[in-house]
């Protein structure tokens, strides 16, 4: 393989962090994405504690995180990923169905979620996803996550967007990413963060979950 084609495969590889007490699920996870020609497991974390850690060290482009660990838990963990303003993205991987599990975390900023028994390659989809800028929600936890919303708390924000910003935030909430937008709106990826920036500033949410819940929420979803 000739160096140019190596560094252009090397620029493309999503670098995923798994965080997993189980050890012989982090075995797994790792034989089954070590196969893939686009992903690559940088490293591993027992619990949260440890994988806030080896995410601010190894600055993995997704983060595969349980939510149920010992001491740090998974929520608490994408909390503290926040507070440190880590730009790895987050997806949820839980043996857990029930919403009082699945929405706390996606409240404190995962980028979606998936059960321990997904097949393989929904697995990797779903990595793919996640790190292109898609919110992966099911229908019945995005109604839970709509029905814990004050209802009217930022409905008053929403007559402070631009039109262009409500472009950009109908495009969220249909699952769009960053560059997907663009290509959308004939803009720059980076026009496209700046509108974001100014969407989640304005009506005081913390990532793209909560602003694409919120214009589900305010009728403005595509």
């Amino acid at each position: 393989m000739a160096d140019t084609e190596r560094e252009e495969r090397h620029h493309h590889v999503i670098r995923v962090l798994l965080v997993d007490d189980h050890q012989v699920v982090r075995r797994g996870l790792r034989t089954f994405l070590e196969v893939q020609d686009d992903i690559e497991v940088v490293g591993e974390a027992g619990d949260g504690a440890e994988g806030v850690a080896r995410a601010e060290e190894l600055q993995p482009d997704v983060v595969l995180m349980d939510v149920k660990m010992p001491g740090m838990d998974g929520v608490e963990a994408l909390r503290r990923l926040r507070e440190l303003a880590n730009p790895a993205r987050v997806l949820v991987v839980t043996s857990f169905t029930e919403q009082r599990t699945v929405v706390p975390a996606l409240r404190a900023g995962a980028g979606g979620y998936v059960y321990k028994d997904v097949d393989p390659e929904a697995l990797a989809r779903a990595i793919r996803s996640v790190h292109a800028g898609h919110v992966l929600l099911q229908p019945e936890v995005a109604g839970a996550l709509l029905s814990q919303e004050e209802n009217g708390q930022s409905q008053g924000r929403g007559g402070s967007l631009t039109e262009r910003e409500r472009e950009v935030l109908g495009l969220i909430a249909d699952g769009r990413s960053n560059r997907e937008i663009a290509r959308a709106l004939v803009l720059s990826e980076k026009t496209v963060k700046t509108h974001v920036s100014n969407i989640l500033m304005k009506l005081d949410l913390a990532d793209r979950t909560q602003a694409a819940l919120w214009a589900v929420r305010h009728g403005m979803a595509r």
